[in-house]
């Protein structure tokens, strides 16, 4: 085997079957691999259960943050938790696969281009990430309505017992900031979190719009700010590693199979040899 790899997946959406056929074949190249999975494993919990069960029976370690799809409520999903109290059933559900989340210690990856620690964030959006044009986020709002551009979040991702997402956002930023001033300040950090830390992954979405829902400001300086040596994300379904400020950012979703597969014909690539995406070692 080779030596122990620190890699990423997003975006799994394991409720179609051909994405769960590639999760399913899925596995490490090394005893001592590690595999980050940065959110929207799918939309009812057993089905994330099933994928991180499958995954951490594989893999050395599995560390989980949340997207937005495993806090939807749906109506055909068994469990009917909203909001936080979802989010804490889901952080329970890992705990019980020896899953790490946003809410245990961070763990220090010591392999190849370690020591660093690697934190998974939970941070949601406050649509702060304006369409051009306009100013205030009720205008984004309405400019994104006006455009047909409307994240499905709008209904079935809830915020209780907060008043809003944006309010939740801000308790899970201050929440993680206080973590992380706590991390080790001799040592680098991964920063894993579902939703891009900086607007700059958002510019090459075809509906600009959408951008609403896909982070927040507050976090633009968290790479320089935290010593990233490299930040894990996902939500766009644009699989790329880009640069900021001499940081690493990997996009490391999967995506819906329509979108892989037009990927693959136009690439002559097959998607399942390019999973997982390889965090550190820097290839």
């Amino acid at each position: 085997m080779t030596s122990p790899r620190l890699l990423a997946v997003s975006d799994l959406h394991v409720r179609y079957p051909e994405n769960r056929a590639i999760v399913d074949g899925l596995r490490p190249t090394s005893d001592g691999d590690w595999l980050i999975v940065a959110g929207d494993v799918a939309e009812q919990v057993a089905d994330v259960e099933w994928a991180l069960r499958l995954l951490r029976e594989r893999f050395a370690r599995v560390i989980w943050v949340p997207g937005n799809h495993e806090l939807w409520t749906r109506g055909k999903d068994p469990v009917q938790l909203r909001g936080e109290e979802r989010y804490r059933h889901l952080v329970a559900t890992c705990r019980s696969l020896d899953v790490l989340t946003p809410e245990d210690p961070f763990a220090v990856w010591d392999g190849p281009g370690g020591p660093v620690t690697v934190a998974p964030l939970f941070l949601l959006y406050d649509y702060s990430f304006l369409p051009e044009g306009t100013h205030t986020r009720e205008d984004g709002v309405a400019a994104a309505y006006a455009a047909g551009v409307v994240c499905t979040d709008e209904h079935l991702l809830h915020s209780d017992p907060y008043p809003d997402r944006s309010a939740w956002c801000a308790a899970r930023v201050e929440e993680s900031e206080r973590r992380l001033a706590a991390c080790d300040p001799d040592l680098p950090t991964v920063l894993v979190n579902h939703w891009p830390l900086t607007r700059h992954p958002t510019r090459v979405l075809r509906y600009p719009e959408f951008a609403l829902w896909c982070g927040t400001e507050r976090t633009a300086d968290w790479h320089v700010r935290h010593r990233a040596t490299a930040v894990v994300y996902g939500h766009l379904h644009i699989p790329r590693v880009t640069w900021e400020d001499g940081v690493r950012f990997v996009e490391a979703s999967l995506g819906y199979p329509r979108e892989w597969k037009a990927r693959d014909a136009r690439n002559g690539t097959v998607v399942a040899d390019l999973l997982p995406r390889q965090v550190l070692p820097v290839p």
